[in-house]
């Protein structure tokens, strides 16, 4: 069973991730209503990536006994002065969930809870590679932004989703 403390923490990472989705619905509805099909893209499918985290983290709550609880989330920012709005306030919450992951991460330590800590190895890795994407994709928009067509050119050409990471952990309902 996991520790009642990191359960308790994994619970609120749950409605983090849930927030986190929305908030890539978001984003991605506003480059939709831009007609940049390909930012637009790859923010739908981060909003699902998210998804899947909390989803994951679900299950292993469900894996260890623990109670589940899904908190509600408030409502995204859903207007944006620009197309690089999107991407720093994507980048800020990527910096944020790492803290929240890294938090995690330190809760289980405390604990003892070894069956947590590792179970939090995949996230942490997970981070590093979200905010190096968000980085890059904020370096490329904000030299790009009054060239969209560049913008989706390098999204179509560089964002491409690769296969699924076998050592993910499960998600409930997959």
């Amino acid at each position: 069973m996991a520790a009642t403390r990191f359960a308790e923490q994994l619970n609120a990472q749950i409605g983090n991730e849930f927030a986190a989705h929305n908030q890539y619905l978001a984003c991605a509805v506003h480059y939709d209503a831009l007609t940049m099909p390909q930012m637009a893209a790859f923010f739908y499918a981060q909003a699902l990536e998210e998804r899947q985290h909390a989803l994951m983290m679900v299950q292993y709550l469900l894996d260890t006994d623990a109670a589940v609880q899904i908190p509600g989330v408030d409502a995204p920012v859903s207007e944006f002065a620009d197309v690089v709005a999107p991407i720093e306030l994507a980048l800020a919450q990527e910096r944020r969930v790492t803290e929240q992951i890294n938090r995690l991460l330190r809760i289980a330590r405390e604990e003892s809870d070894f069956a947590s800590e590792q179970f939090m190895q995949w996230f942490i890795k997970e981070q590093v590679e979200e905010v190096a994407t968000m980085s890059d994709l904020l370096a490329i928009v904000t030299r790009s932004k009054d060239d969209l067509n560049d913008i989706e050119e390098y999204v179509a050409r560089e964002q491409g989703r690769g296969a699924a990471d076998p050592t993910a952990p499960p998600a409930a309902g997959a």
